[in-house]
Order: structure tokens, then C-alpha cells, then sequence
């Protein structure tokens, strides 16, 4: 296996050679900079050499130091011991002071400038014509010509992998999206690859187990439905002699256990779809007028239409009234429930008011957790904590968002804002 560390550290590996190679090629010309002054009395005596001896007329010694500059290319000026110029080839030098002359080499405006002490004491200044450049420069050059191919070459491996985790991130936000079916390409055989494929197995697992629930789900709930409509039927062939308050009380739980399973299955098929599946204009107070008078209610406000599944908003608002009904309408402390419809900034509003008990601050958005009921919610009525969860499930996928608030006068008042056509 391709272990990515391993990449990681022959990549370092490479750089690292590349560092002391570079390293080791500086302290070679910095090594032969350090002797040029040795190779500089060398060339001295070879040019006191060449020249005629310090007693040789003028002209002879022009003659010498013109041959010499054709034959190095050098601007040359031949100088007495005490600084009174002999002869000179070429531009001429700039201004040459023997008391602070030594032999060595400097680096002027116009190129480098070599002072040579002959052995008779002579001095020779000479100064390149064409400036050779400095090799500081072809080291730059070659170290930023390294660093380019390690560049162009490393591209391709760093961008693949960063290809390979990308596709892995975007599969990992489908499966926390909703999508179970999402998978990502398994590619080498390094730890991304092992990545992939624990994640690949993951979500396999996670649809086989998400599957398996809602099928359990929709099949005990079916199957609810059976026993049920039985229990119904002997409720309703128990004779007269029956205590009338038994009897309504079973009628009253195979409803609500008939209501309940009608939730559960209405919550896993949202679950199973995580978008509308039907789209159609919706008259938004025509529908909760229709809802609030199955319980000798009336809805106020003005006609607003929004978009979305009709179905769903009237369960929506079947919801929201009913809750209202069973926990503010009825009971000790119990009033009126008031339902209207508004346009306020080009959003839908629907408000549930009631006058009961209320709802704590702190746990008015718990309250819309499936399942989740107030404390001494069996006291103020029946429920399964189902209804307000399917609410803002119902108001999110159609862009809106659901509240529970504080009513004016006490009890509790439940916003719910859809997008208006």
C-alpha cells in the first residue's frame, strides 16, 4: 500500500537534498572567492613576467600592456610605485591611490577591478570589459529553476489529491443532506482510499439500517390499523347496559392511536422524501377557515396564496388548531382560540392563539422535538408530542419556519410564516 505519510516524507527527503546541494554548490564559490587572493599573486608574478623589466623606456612598456589588453580583453593602466601612470590600454581606470592599493579585487560601477603588485613594485590595474555575471545570480537562477520543476511536479500529485478528498467531503455533506444513496469513487491505495471505503461501508450499513426502520415502521403501523378498526367495532356493538363512560373513553383512545399511527406514517414518508413532492397555488386562509370550522371555529385575516403541497398545509393547520384545542381551548383556565392569516412583508403568517396554561420560555423550541411533551402534559390532555414536530417539518420544507410564543392576555401563540406568491 502507498502510504500517504510516506509521500509526505520522500517529498521532505527531496527537498532536503535539493537544500544541501544548493548549500554545498554556495560554499564552493564562496570557497573560491575566499582564494582569488592567492590566485591573484600568482597572475602578478606571470604579468611581471610578461612585461618589459621598470627601467624599459615608455613605449616599449605601452606596446606590452596594449598587446596584453588585446590578448585578455581587459582595460589595463600600468602604474610607477609611487602612482604615476606608465601606460594604458583601453578606458581609463578610475583613480588609483598606491598608499592605500593592495592586491586583491573590488567590484566598481563599471565591472570588476583587479589591482596586481608586480614583483619590481609596479602596479597593474586592470578592469573587465565585458562583466562576466556574478555567480550569486546563476545560483538564484538555478535554485529558482529548482524550485519551478519541483513546483510544476509536484502540482499534479498535491491538486490529485486534493481532487480525491474534495469528492470525499461532497459525499460526506450528501449522506448528512438526506441522501443515503450517496457514494464516493475509491481511487489508489493509499489512507484516502482506505478512507473512502470505510466511508462507502458506512453508508451502506446506514441505508440498509434507515430502510429496514421505516419498513419496520410502516408495517407496524399498518398493521395497527387492524386490531383497531376491530376494537372500534366492538366499542361501537357493546350494548346499552355498557358504562357510557367507558365507552367513550375507548372510543376516544382508538381515535387518538388512529390519529397517531396517521402521524407516523405521514412523518416517515417526509423522511423518506426530502423535498415537496407537489407544488400548487394554495389559498392560505380559505384552507385554515375550512380546518378551524371542523371545530366550530372561525379564521380571520386576509386571502393570501402561497406555493407548496395542500395537503401538507392542512395538516399543518389541522395540528396546530388541534393542539390548541386540547391544551388551551378545554380544561381550567381554558378561552377562546383565535386562528387568522396575515401578509406582513411579503410572507404568510398563520397564527394559533389560545388561552391556556402557556408554554415556558425554555422550552418553547423543545417543544417542536418529535415526542417531546411539557411536564404534566397528561394532566391538561391527551397527545404524543408528534403533531408540533410535524408542523415545523411541514413549514421548513416549504421555506418557512415555525414558533411558539406568548399570547397577549396569557396562553400561547404559535407563528407560522410561508413564503406569498
Amino acid at each position: 500500500m502507498n502510504r500517504l505519510y510516506l509521500q509526505f516524507y520522500v517529498t521532505i527527503l527531496v527537498v532536503l537534498a535539493v537544500f544541501v546541494g544548493a548549500a554545498v554548490l554556495l560554499w564552493r564559490v564562496a570557497d573560491d572567492d575566499n582564494r582569488t587572493p592567492q590566485y591573484l599573486d600568482v597572475a602578478a608574478e606571470l604579468t611581471g613576467a610578461l612585461l618589459p623589466d621598470q627601467g624599459a623606456p615608455k613605449p616599449e612598456q605601452q606596446r606590452a600592456i596594449e598587446a596584453l589588453q588585446r590578448k585578455l580583453r581587459f582595460d589595463l593602466a600600468l602604474y610607477e610605485p609611487g602612482g604615476d601612470m606608465i601606460a594604458m590600454a583601453g578606458k581609463p581606470p578610475p583613480r588609483f591611490e598606491p598608499r592605500r592599493a593592495r592586491t586583491g579585487w573590488r567590484r566598481g560601477p563599471g565591472g570588476p577591478n583587479f589591482t596586481l603588485q608586480l614583483p619590481d613594485g609596479r602596479w597593474l590595474v586592470a578592469r573587465q570589459v565585458r562583466e562576466r555575471p556574478n555567480p550569486i545570480f546563476w545560483i538564484a537562477a538555478a535554485l529558482g529553476m529548482v524550485a519551478i520543476a519541483v513546483a510544476v511536479a509536484a502540482f499534479p500529485v498535491v491538486r490529485g489529491l486534493g481532487r480525491r478528498l474534495e469528492r470525499l467531503r461532497a459525499g460526506v455533506d450528501r449522506l448528512g443532506g438526506g441522501d443515503l444513496a450517496a457514494r464516493v469513487k475509491v481511487e489508489g491505495r493509499d489512507e484516502v482510499a482506505a478512507l473512502a471505503e470505510s466511508f462507502n461501508r458506512s453508508a451502506q450499513r446506514i441505508e440498509e439500517l434507515v430502510a429496514a426502520h421505516r419498513l419496520l415502521l410502516a408495517n407496524a403501523s399498518h398493521e395497527l390499523r387492524t386490531p383497531l378498526a376491530r376494537i372500534a367495532v366492538a366499542a361501537a356493538l357493546l350494548g346499552e347496559n355498557a358504562d357510557p363512560k367507558t365507552r367513550d373513553s375507548l372510543k376516544q383512545d382508538v381515535a387518538e392511536l388512529d390519529q397517531l399511527i396517521e402521524q407516523i406514517l405521514l412523518a416517515s414518508r417526509l423522511e423518506a422524501v426530502p423535498t415537496l413532492e407537489h407544488r400548487e397555488p394554495v389559498d392560505l386562509l380559505a384552507l385554515a377557515a375550512e380546518e378551524a370550522s371542523h371545530y366550530d371555529l372561525e379564521a380571520t385575516g386576509q386571502p393570501v396564496t402561497v406555493s407548496g403541497d395542500r395537503t401538507l398545509l392542512r395538516r399543518l393547520v389541522r395540528n396546530l388548531v388541534e393542539n390548541a384545542q386540547r391544551y388551551g381551548g378545554s380544561g381550567e383556565g381554558g378561552g377562546p382560540i383565535s386562528v387568522s392569516v396575515t401578509l406582513e412583508g411579503g410572507r404568510a403568517v398563520l397564527n394559533v392563539s389560545d388561552h391556556g396554561p402557556g408554554v415556558p420560555e425554555a422550552e418553547r423550541r423543545r417543544i417542536f422535538e418529535p415526542f417531546y411533551r411539557l411536564a404534566g402534559g397528561a394532566e391538561t390532555g391527551r397527545g404524543s408530542g408528534l403533531g408540533l414536530a410535524l408542523v415545523l417539518d411541514i413549514a421548513r420544507r416549504h421555506g418557512g419556519d415555525a414558533v411558539c410564543l406568548a399570547a397577549d392576555g396569557g396562553g400561547s401563540r404559535f407563528r407560522v410564516d410561508l413564503p406569498a406568491v
